[in-house]
């Protein structure tokens, strides 16, 4: 089986899983899923924060970065049954996953389909940003929408750079990559199962109207474990923002030996 190459690089056979900062030989794995239109770049910072005592792991979706000439999926269930075989070299050791809006729902998912194959379970969930996978959305559908529409939604969400938005070139460029992202949400439906057994950590931003108090509680339902929840300042975008420090912190808090580690180091 294939592992992931040298830093920053793909090992040959696999373009799903990115490194940034060398800590392969971390007790604990964190792999990050993006948001629509996102990539493995969004956690370059991370890795390289959270090393040598967390190996991160970035996953990098078709359809954007290197991977741009693939064509993006466009379904959950078709995504996560090529995810599970590129990430199973990857989990000889206790590992969590995190992701923030889509990716929230890809690492849920993701988590399921490794108890039904039989794989290791991660020892948490942690999601952002993302109502719970059982309640209905609140949102118009994007990924059909005309291309004006799309791009002003865009920019309420204020995730992409303006010159982005504002270049023809770069738009014909980012657009069908981003519609086939809210496909992957907009056309998924849950299915009922037995609640995930791993602790769920859900974060959202106070002045996210993608995802209030309520729908991020809504995550209770799917663990038998501890779920708790914490809000920070900021809108659908806030953890790559002013509270990105705060972010940190509740994750190397919640991750098994990862607080201990980080405070050693800071000392």
């Amino acid at each position: 089986m294939e592992h992931v190459g040298p830093v920053g690089r793909r090992a040959p056979g696999t373009d799903w899983c990115v490194r940034w900062a060398a800590a392969s030989d971390a007790p604990v794995r964190l792999f990050c899923l993006p948001h629509t239109g996102g990539g493995a770049a969004l956690y370059r910072d991370w890795a390289e924060r959270l090393a040598p005592s967390v190996d991160v792991v970035s996953i990098r979706l078709p359809g954007r970065e290197s991977r741009f000439r693939q064509a993006p999926y466009r379904r959950l269930d078709e995504l996560v049954e090529a995810l599970v075989p590129a990430v199973e070299p990857l989990l000889d050791r206790p590992h969590a996953w995190f992701g923030h809006s889509m990716g929230a729902l890809i690492g849920y998912e993701l988590c399921r389909k490794l108890r039904e194959v039989g794989l290791r379970e991660p020892e948490r969930l942690l999601v952002s940003g993302r109502r719970a996978p059982h309640l209905p959305s609140r949102q118009p559908r994007f990924h059909d929408a005309p291309d004006g529409d799309l791009v002003a939604h865009l920019k309420e969400l204020n995730g992409t750079p303006a010159e982005v938005l504002e270049s023809a070139a770069a738009l014909s460029a980012l657009l069908p990559m981003v519609r086939a992202d809210f496909a992957v949400s907009e056309t998924y439906r849950w299915r009922a199962d037995r609640p995930l057994d791993c602790p769920v950590l859900v974060l959202g931003g106070r002045d996210d109207a993608l995802a209030d108090p309520g729908e991020l509680a809504g995550w209770r339902e799917h663990s038998t474990a501890d779920c708790a929840v914490l809000m920070f300042d900021g809108g659908h975008f806030y953890l790559h923002e002013e509270a990105q420090e705060q972010v940190l912190a509740a994750l190397t808090a919640e991750l098994p030996t990862l607080g201990a580690a980080l405070t050693g180091r800071q000392q």
